[in-house]
């Protein structure tokens, strides 16, 4: 009897949770088509203003307190307030931006950036001959602003962009993401084990191939940011050192009144072995300086909501 009842207590905890995921994902999938019913900058007020208000009662509110303190130690406490909230107000904004996500690019060069999207003309000369080269390159990017909204504008100057991206877990709101991002993004390719090789052939095609690296990575490669030791992701080192190719990073800005610039850097000086091949370590540390770069910059934009430091 024991068997069975805990056999059968499997069974209805496997049927709940698989109820609990059919349900959520139904609610993600209608509230992504409500937000679009909507106009994308009204959307993007109202929810930057509830998470204004609702963020400071999240538990994720205390890791970011304690990420902003531990990398900006000399700021006040009014200081490191105001860069939290303005981090839950930009986390608020890309939940609503990322229904209008096909939407939100209306760049028109002909009037120097006078719509959402504003003119970067040193960007844009560095779109133009990385579109024309012929050349593969990778490229990196940080969850700053509307991280989204990078590769959109990569695809939109007309680049041929592979961009690595993780699944959600809910095939509901996995397959909405995959149809919003799909017509604007260039290729998607899932975090999946053979990720590594799918990318590797998108590099020997000559495409550009995107990926977000400022997150903690269990398995990554030790680096400094903010002066504090962590782990990054070292795969877009591994597929330089393979491909050899160029290694750019690529930003959004978030500007007031719902505008946004695209900032792309030129290739940076990658560090290299006694044989002339990446150095994979001290590549990563050189890409994570530009990203604590870009950070200071605009602390308030950046995703200090995830354990980026962790006690090993």
């Amino acid at each position: 009897m024991t068997g069975v009842g805990t056999r059968l207590a499997l069974r209805l905890r496997r049927l709940l949770r698989q109820s609990g995921n059919a349900v959520f994902g139904f609610l993600a999938v209608h509230t992504l088509r409500a937000i679009r019913m909507f106009p994308p900058n009204a959307m993007s007020n109202f929810a930057g203003g509830v998470m204004w208000v609702v963020g400071p009662w999240l538990p994720e509110h205390q890791v970011g307190r304690a990420n902003i303190i531990a990398a900006f130690p000399e700021k006040t406490p009014a200081e490191i307030e105001r860069i939290l909230r303005g981090a839950w107000d930009n986390l608020g904004r890309v939940g609503a931006e990322f229904a209008h996500i096909d939407r939100l690019w209306d760049y028109h060069p002909e009037c120097h950036g006078n719509g959402r999207i504003m003119a970067s003309d040193e960007s844009e000369r560095i779109v133009e001959r990385l579109r024309n080269d012929g050349k593969p390159a990778l490229v990196f990017a940080a969850h700053l602003a509307n991280w989204e909204l990078a590769a959109v504008g990569a695809a939109s100057y007309g680049l041929d962009t592979t961009v690595l991206y993780r699944r959600p877990n809910l095939k509901a709101v996995s397959n909405a993401v995959i149809d919003m991002r799909s017509g604007c993004m260039g290729t998607l390719v899932p975090t999946t084990m053979d990720a590594p090789v799918k990318l590797a052939e998108a590099l020997q095609d000559g495409s550009h191939v995107a990926m977000l690296v400022d997150q903690y990575y269990v398995r990554g490669v030790p680096v400094t940011f903010f002066g504090r030791r962590t782990r990054a992701n070292p795969l877009i080192a591994r597929l330089a050192r393979n491909v050899d190719c160029p290694i750019h990073g690529i930003r959004v800005v978030r500007h007031p009144n719902n505008r946004f610039q695209l900032r792309l850097t030129e290739a940076i000086d990658a560090p290299r072995d006694a044989d002339g091949k990446i150095d994979v370590e001290r590549t990563m540390q050189v890409i994570t300086d530009v990203i604590e770069g870009w950070v200071r910059e605009h602390p308030e934009q950046w995703l200090w909501l995830h354990r980026r430091w962790r006690d090993e």
